[in-house]
């Protein structure tokens, strides 16, 4: 019996989360209430305050659970792929990040777009970022990339997977050219204007095959030696 309770308040949790989510995205933030997540949910209230005391609570909830996820999808690469070279890496989860978004866009917008009114909260760093970001300095670090600051290049990678997220979803009417062309353009060329230039150590590792020099003493006896002349008065 105690375990069929558990059972029905988990399931009962993910309902509420699942609806709440939808409702958000669709209202905003201010527009949400709990009485019509209730409604939605074919529930009282009071029941869902026995899982989130109001929705501000509720609302952070799925901010984090959407991080979270993204940050799942991320940590299956790193862990697929151990030691893989850092800028195809790179290239990979910008697009896992994309694609990301588009399956999941409630999620999405849960973590990236919809904000709850009130002070603005410091930035909180999140496992996902924290993955672009290391990735990224590891570039530099390996020579892949120019000497640039870490954080400038992290951003500006992030605008720019953001961009074509964001706008893939908000806009499905507009006549996108096919979406993994699109992706892989901005993504390629976003990494690719931070390659540092041939020439650099990283592109001198396969180092051409040493010539063999030839000892003075196994130089041939009968090699004619030049003459040797005196300056007058030596």
């Amino acid at each position: 019996m105690l375990a069929y309770r558990e059972q029905y308040r988990e399931q009962l949790r993910t309902a509420i989360l699942e609806a709440a989510r939808e409702l958000f995205v669709r209202h905003g933030y201010e527009s949400f209430s709990m009485r019509k997540l209730a409604e939605k949910l074919g529930c009282s209230h009071g029941t869902i305050y026995l899982h989130f005391k109001n929705k501000q609570q509720l609302f952070d909830f799925l901010v984090e659970d959407s991080f979270a996820q993204l940050s799942r999808a991320l940590e299956r690469l790193q862990h697929q792929k151990p030691g893989a070279d850092p800028v195809c890496l790179l290239k990979e989860a910008g697009r896992i990040y994309v694609n990301f978004g588009r399956r999941n866009p409630n999620a999405y917008e849960f973590a990236f777009v919809i904000r709850r009114s009130g002070p603005v909260r410091p930035w909180k760093p999140h496992p996902a970022f924290a993955f672009l970001r290391n990735t990224i300095k590891a570039c530099i670090e390996e020579e892949r990339f120019r000497l640039m600051d870490v954080d400038t290049a992290t951003q500006a990678m992030w605008a720019a997977v953001h961009g074509v997220t964001s706008l893939l979803i908000a806009r499905p009417g507009f006549p996108w050219v096919p979406a993994e062309e699109l992706i892989s353009r901005v993504i390629d060329s976003s990494v690719d204007s931070l390659l540092a230039p041939t020439g650099t150590r990283y592109q001198r590792r396969i180092k051409p095959p040493a010539v063999a020099l030839v000892p003075h003493s196994s130089r041939s006896r009968s090699t004619p030696k030049r003459p040797r002349f005196r300056r007058r008065g030596q």
